[in-house]
């Protein structure tokens, strides 16, 4: 499943790496969970529509109460986090768990590399340009591995680090796993369940985090060969929810 110069003189290259550094990081957003909280500095200057799509989730409270619905990892070693999707309603996803409210996806912005740390917009299999809600973070360097995210599916849009409380996610990603989703006790209950209970802006400064240095997606223009493999090495199904059959029934492409 795996898809996806300008010549300038010197002085111009170097004056805009110096404008590139000093502005490809600005909002930072708290997660409150109910497994301890983490924070994600975004990439505004760089993933414009991605950061824009996300903060109207953030700015309308979309995410409140809603789950960390999935923890998925490939043979290589990779492991995501996923969530932005489903409301917590004390059950097992179905194709009735309420999923939130969300408006038109979104332009991909292969911009950046799934490297360990980062978050990225999740999206369904074949349709690049279909991401809503959903996000994940990347508990490795998935860019290159199984996953192949910089490449599969036309790359997938990176558009925040995380900054602090990436142990938080380590900790949800070694809780056990019912139905594919990290939970305290497989038993139905709501506080079960690993919840976002809300999100917020807590800086909204262009220069915020500006020390960081994000990595180059390099890949998303070279020639890959599409993964048919039916395994979860390189199976975009890991980002998708619970699989194709809920997305179909949930996600709505704009």
């Amino acid at each position: 499943m795996k898809n996806r110069i300008r010549k300038i003189t010197l002085p111009l290259f170097a004056l805009s790496i110096t404008t590139f550094s000093n502005n490809t990081l600005a909002t930072i957003v708290e997660f409150q969970t109910s497994q301890g909280n983490f924070q994600v500095n975004l990439f505004d200057e760089t993933t414009p529509k991605t950061v824009e799509n996300f903060l109207h989730y953030v700015k309308n409270e979309k995410y409140s109460n809603v789950l960390v619905h999935r923890v998925a990892s490939e043979n290589s070693g990779g492991t995501i986090v996923q969530g932005g999707g489903y409301k917590n309603s004390g059950s097992y996803l179905t194709a009735t768990t309420p999923h939130i409210e969300t408006i038109s996806s979104v332009t991909n912005e292969a911009v950046w590399s799934n490297v360990k740390g980062t978050i990225a917009m999740a999206k369904v299999g074949g349709f690049p340009n279909s991401a809503t809600s959903e996000w994940f973070v990347n508990l490795h360097d998935n860019s290159k591995n199984g996953f192949g995210l910089d490449t599969q599916n036309e790359g997938f849009t990176v558009f925040g680090q995380v900054i602090s409380g990436l142990e938080n996610l380590e900790k949800i990603a070694e809780l056990k796993q019912c139905s594919s989703m990290p939970m305290l006790e497989c038993t139905e209950s709501e506080e079960n369940f690993v919840t976002i209970l809300q999100t917020s802006v807590i800086d909204d400064d262009p220069a915020s985090a500006n020390t960081l240095s994000p990595v180059k997606n390099t890949l998303i223009n070279q020639v890959t060969t599409p993964d048919t493999s039916s395994s979860s090495g390189g199976s975009l199904n890991w980002l998708m929810l619970l699989g194709i059959s809920l997305i179909s029934l949930r996600k709505k492409l704009n």
